[in-house]
C-alpha cells in the first residue's frame, strides 16, 4: 500500500486493531443469524508526509450507505456548536443573500438550517438518503452525490462556485483526500473560503483516543500534513482554531494559494506545538499500539470483575467510537445488557459485531443498571447531566478512556 497522499510506500504500522465490522453497520434482529463482514482495522503512518491511514479494504459506497444510522442533529451540543459556527461566519466573510455557500455531507441539515434561515443561498451535498431526506424536510436543498473533482467540475460549469464551501468531520472520511481537495478548489470562488473541521491527531496520540479509529474514517490529521494536501491542490490555510468537539479538533481556514490573505500566527503556532510534540518523528507513533492495549486490558478486567460480582452493566450511546473499543475488546453482550442511544435510527437495532441491542434512553430507568459505560467519552458532559437519575437507584457512570473512571 501506498500513501493517499503522497504516494510513499507504506512500511509503519500506527495501530492494529485487529478484524471488525464496520462501525455503522447496525444490525436488525434477522440480520443476527447472518455471517457478518469483518475488515481488517489498521492504521499506518507514513514517514514523508505524515499522513496516518487506513489499510485500505472498504469501500466508501458500503460504508455510507441509503440507511446510514448518524445523524447530526440527535446531539444539542453538536447542534449549538454549529449554530454558533454560522453566526460567526456569517459575520466574518460579510454572507448575505448573493453568496452562496456549500457544505459537503450536509448530513441533516443540521447547520445549513442556520443559512436558510438567514436568506443566504447554500446547497448540501450529502450521499446517503436516510440523512438526505431529513435534511430536505426541513428545507434545506440537498444534491444526492459523493463529491470529488468531478463532481465540482459540474458545479462550476453550472456557475455554482462557492463564496463559502464547509466541510465538518468529512475530510477524515474521504478515501482520495487528494482528489476531494481538488475538489474544493475547484468549487471554490476567487476570494472564497473553506472551512473544514476534523479530529486532531496530536489530541488522539497525547490523550490516546484510539477508539475514534473506524473504517469510516480513512485519514487521520495534524495540520501538517493537511497544510501538504492542501498545497498540492494549490490552496493554502490562512488561519486554524482549536475546538474541544469530538476529543479535541481543528478548524481550518483555507483559501486558493493565491488569495490575498495572510497567514495567522496561530499556524505557525500550532505548527510548532505538533513539531515539539514528536508529531515528525516515528517514535511518536510507533509506541502508541500499547496505549491502545492498556485501554482494553483495564475494560475488560472491570466488566469481568461485575459480571463476577453479579452487577449489571449497561452502556450509553451506540456511537461508532464505541464500536471500536467493544469490538477489539471482543466484549459483548454477556458483559454489557444494553446500550440506550437517543436516535431512533439506531433503537430496535444492535451493535455491529458485539450484537448488544440498542434502546430507547427509557431503558436505564426499566432495568436500573448498577453501572452506565458511556461509549462517546467526547460528550461526557452532556450525557451525565442527561441520565443523572442513574444514581437515584446507586447506579454509577463510567467513562472508559482515556483512562478508565468511574464518577462519582
Amino acid at each position: 500500500m501506498k500513501c493517499r497522499h503522497c504516494k510513499t510506500p507504506l512500511k509503519h504500522v500506527f495501530l492494529n486493531l485487529g478484524y471488525a465490522p464496520h462501525s455503522n453497520a447496525y444490525l436488525n434482529q434477522n440480520q443476527l443469524s447472518h455471517p457478518e463482514k469483518e475488515f481488517p482495522l489498521k492504521l499506518f503512518v507514513c514517514h514523508n508526509c505524515w499522513l496516518v491511514q487506513t489499510e485500505d479494504y472498504s469501500n466508501r459506497a458500503d460504508l455510507f450507505t441509503e440507511d446510514y444510522a448518524y445523524f447530526s442533529s440527535v446531539s444539542s451540543s453538536w447542534l449549538k456548536h454549529s449554530q454558533h459556527y454560522a453566526e460567526m461566519i456569517q459575520k466574518r466573510l460579510n454572507l448575505n443573500e448573493n453568496s452562496f455557500v456549500i457544505e459537503v455531507a450536509s448530513n441533516d441539515g443540521y447547520l445549513l438550517k442556520n443559512f436558510v434561515a438567514e436568506g443566504i443561498p447554500c446547497v448540501g451535498i450529502e450521499p446517503t438518503d436516510s440523512t438526505a431526506d431529513a435534511s430536505e424536510k426541513i428545507g434545506v436543498p440537498v444534491i444526492r452525490e459523493f463529491f470529488g473533482e468531478e463532481f465540482a467540475k459540474s458545479l462550476a460549469q453550472h456557475n455554482q462556485q462557492a463564496d463559502l464551501i464547509i466541510g465538518n468531520n468529512v475530510y477524515a472520511h474521504v478515501p482520495d483526500i487528494n482528489d476531494f481537495t481538488l475538489g474544493l478548489k475547484t468549487a471554490l470562488k476567487p476570494g472564497g473560503t473553506i472551512t473544514l473541521e476534523f479530529p486532531h491527531l496530536l489530541n488522539l496520540i497525547r490523550f490516546k483516543q484510539f477508539d475514534t479509529a473506524y473504517h469510516e474514517h480513512y485519514s487521520y490529521l495534524s495540520l501538517y500534513s493537511v497544510i501538504q494536501i492542501f498545497k498540492m491542490a494549490g490552496l493554502r490555510i490562512f488561519d486554524v482554531e482549536k475546538l474541544t468537539t469530538h476529543g479535541g479538533s481543528l478548524r481550518v481556514y483555507g483559501c486558493h494559494t493565491e488569495d490575498a490573505r495572510t497567514n495567522t500566527e496561530a499556524v505557525t503556532e500550532l505548527l510548532n506545538e505538533e513539531k515539539e510534540y514528536g508529531m515528525q518523528d516515528l517514535s511518536v507513533y510507533l509506541s502508541f499500539q500499547n496505549e491502545a492495549d492498556k485501554i482494553k486490558s483495564e475494560l475488560i478486567n472491570f466488566l469481568t470483575t461485575q459480571q463476577q460480582n453479579g452487577k449489571k452493566v449497561g452502556a450509553y450511546g451506540a456511537a461508532a467510537k464505541g464500536n471500536t473499543l467493544l469490538n477489539y475488546g471482543k466484549i459483548d453482550n454477556r458483559l454489557i445488557s444494553f446500550v440506550c442511544d437517543a436516535a431512533p435510527s439506531k433503537q430496535g437495532k444492535y451493535l455491529p459485531g458485539s450484537h448488544i441491542p440498542v434502546y430507547h434512553p427509557d431503558q436505564l430507568s426499566e432495568s436500573k443498571p448498577d453501572y452506565v459505560l458511556i461509549l462517546p467519552w467526547n460528550l461526557k458532559e452532556e450525557i451525565s447531566a442527561q441520565i443523572n437519575y442513574v444514581r437515584d437507584w446507586g447506579g454509577k457512570l463510567v467513562i472508559p478512556a482515556p483512562e478508565l473512571t468511574v464518577l462519582d
